[in-house]
């Protein structure tokens, strides 16, 4: 069945998790259903709720019987090891002919072009954050003709994407929101070795959290916890932005929620479609605010939301919704202890190929200062940012011109926006027109980004492109990378396979304090909307700081010049003990972090790495004799198992 509002297509998007919810889903009023198979998609973390390729089968087939669509969800991270499982498996949905499957890792759309699968419509998840024209365009060129558009993305440039590219979006219009943008939150990875980006995440998100900033402790409750988006008044205008399809949440929620709220959004546009003069916004609203989970919000369909997106029903339960466990309770980030380290040496002892190391070093800056103090001492090559951490400012021209003129051999790179908008490509533009030349490359966080410069410039993909295979580097390659970072979710095997099967060069994060946030949403509202008379003291870094503190951590969480907010780890991230043991010869080379240190920090942290790399024998004694400027170190998510050996929760 097809909808159509003047000549524009209108397709109701319903999610599934069982069969037997689906069996009732598929009689409601939605024109397409998701389901997730029995491999690499991002619910495998709930025993019973996928299909296997039998139900899949049986569902196609019922869905054609009712005349609605079926897509299957592939949206999953893959690692090298599951290359040739999910060449298999798109190759049995190829053979059935699924309406569609939903991607995030663009490693599969690169099997996909090899093996010329062509039965099956191509459509980029949420969670690859398509979130601006030149991405979208990128995704076109290789065969994706539906995009799933990001959560935080507002309803005119959807309307501008879908016109100036004629392609199909897609929009959730009900159900579960974060406030960390799309497949850029790593906390949960960081803490418990389970991704938000793989469909594990533990939502630190809805931890309780004291705020603190100035002096100050502000009680701010559940401040990251998002309401529920709920767009059903909003109809005309999802329309009227040229949105295909209108997507609910929800794949592991109980069958009469979604059988209810699928059939209430579907009457809803029906009305609308009858008789747009006559529709009412509210009829049926009063329903859906019943039975809600959470409180509701439009989230960014309009504007920015501010603090009214913030949830304040049902949180501090902790709880998912649709199984009444517990999401998790505040937990520290995790500890670099001899035995993690005995484990990361064991991992990599697998893959060692050069006698010694031989790596070059690379540390990213935020200001004049740290800039100068890198190449006085010989760092090979410094990013310099175009997001800079307040109360740090942008490099003038006068001086970039000074670091130009002082670099030596040290290589100077440009670090861009991790999220970039209309606006933000005008201005990296006219930027590079008149400053291009002063750069020897660009550290690059986006596909669109990448698509655009990757001729002119010489390309780095950073850590949140989240590259986990080799098909995925040969995608990045077509489009002109030349290097690539290793994601910061890979766990120790992971990350030892990947840097082997890599024909390029690979930059390894080595140290420092990790962004594991990146929101739109900004925090330090809070400040100016609630007063405060308790006095506390920030732990590790400046007061003028905002922190996010439970008693198991104090995070700070940093704003840039474009008031995005960056939330970083409370530990170092730190593989000094490791370093003699990352044999990969000239194709690695080692990054720190190195934003949040103060000038001096950051010279001494510089020293020792150097010393190590060229006596990768002293690695532990240096490590050893270091001392944490922070909460101590942490190995992050290489703490953990790969996610084939984690246990799933129980049905």
């Amino acid at each position: 069945m097809t909808r159509f509002f003047n000549g524009k297509k209108i397709e109701l998007l319903a999610p599934s998790g069982t069969m037997d919810i689906f069996k009732e889903v598929v009689q409601s009023n939605c024109d397409a259903i998701y389901i997730g198979g029995p491999k690499l998609n991002m619910r495998m973390i709930r025993k019973g709720y996928n299909f296997s390729n039998e139900q899949i089968c049986e569902a196609l087939n019922i869905s054609r019987e009712k005349g609605k669509k079926l897509y299957v969800t592939v949206n999953n991270l893959v690692s090298n090891e599951e290359i040739n499982e999910a060449v298999e498996y798109l190759d049995f949905l190829n053979s059935i002919s699924v309406d569609g499957i939903i991607v995030q890792d663009l490693g599969i759309l690169q099997i996909c072009q090899e093996r010329k699968f062509n039965q099956f419509e191509l459509h980029s998840s949420v969670m690859m954050n398509a979130h601006n024209l030149e991405f979208v365009k990128a995704l076109q060129g290789f065969g994706v003709s539906r995009v799933v558009l990001p959560r935080e993305m507002d309803l005119k440039t959807a309307k501008l994407i879908q016109n100036q590219l004629n392609i199909e979006t897609e929009y959730f219009i009900h159900g579960d929101m974060c406030t960390v943008n799309g497949s850029n939150c790593y906390y949960s990875s960081f803490i418990w070795g389970n991704s938000s980006n793989c469909g594990r995440c533990f939502k630190p998100c809805r931890w309780s959290y004291r705020m603190k900033k100035d002096g100050f402790v502000y009680n701010t409750g559940f401040p990251l916890a998002a309401k529920d988006m709920y767009m059903y008044e909003h109809i005309p205008e999802l329309i009227d932005a040229c949105v295909t399809s209108f997507k609910i949440e929800g794949r592991m929620r109980e069958t009469d929620f979604i059988v209810d709220l699928v059939n209430a959004y579907g009457d809803a546009i029906d009305r609308y479609l009858e008789n747009p003069l006559a529709f009412q916004r509210k009829e049926g609203a009063e329903e859906l605010y019943k039975n809600r989970k959470r409180d509701f919000t439009t989230a960014y369909a309009f504007s920015e939301p501010g603090l009214d997106f913030i949830n304040t029903r049902y949180e501090g339960t902790g709880k998912f919704y649709s199984t009444g466990k517990v999401f998790s309770t505040p937990t520290e980030e995790p500890k670099l202890i001899e035995r993690t380290i005995s484990k990361m040496e064991d991992e990599l002892s697998h893959y060692n190929t050069e006698a010694y190391p031989s790596q070059k070093l690379s540390v990213k800056v935020n200001n004049l200062e740290q800039a100068k103090a890198c190449i006085e001492l010989g760092v090979e090559r410094i990013y310099l940012p175009s997001e800079v951490l307040l109360p740090d400012t942008p490099l003038t021209t006068e001086q970039l011109k000074q670091l130009v003129g002082m670099k030596n051999a040290t290589e100077l790179y440009l670090d861009l926006p991790q999220m970039m908008d209309e606006l933000q490509f005008d201005i990296i533009d006219q930027y590079l027109d008149m400053h291009g030349t002063y750069f020897d490359g660009l550290l690059v966080s986006n596909l669109g980004a990448i698509s655009k410069y990757g001729t002119k410039y010489k390309i780095i993909t950073d850590y949140n492109i989240n590259i986990f295979n080799a098909k995925a580097m040969e995608f990045y390659e077509r489009l002109g990378a030349s290097a690539y970072t290793a994601s910061i979710e890979m766990k120790s095997d992971q990350l030892a396979s990947f840097i082997s099967s890599a024909y390029k060069h690979v930059e390894l994060i080595v140290h420092g304090p990790l962004r594991v946030m990146y929101l739109n949403h900004n925090l330090y509202n809070n400040v100016v909307a609630f007063s405060s008379e308790e006095k506390e003291d920030n732990l590790y870094v400046d007061n003028q700081i905002l922190t996010l503190s439970t008693d198991k951590g104090e995070n700070p969480v940093y704003m840039d010049q474009n008031r995005k907010n960056h939330l970083y780890t409370s530990k170092e991230f730190c593989l000094l003990p490791i370093l003699g043991e990352l044999r990969f010869g000239e194709k690695l080379r080692c990054r720190i972090e190195g934003q949040t240190y103060t000038t001096e920090e950051l010279k001494y942290i510089i020293k020792v790495y150097q010393e190590a790399l060229a006596f990768p024998a002293r690695s532990k004694e240096l490590f050893a004799s270091m001392s944490s400027v922070r909460a101590g170190y942490t190995a992050g998510c290489l703490t953990y198992k790969s996610p084939k050996q984690i246990p799933l929760l129980n049905k």
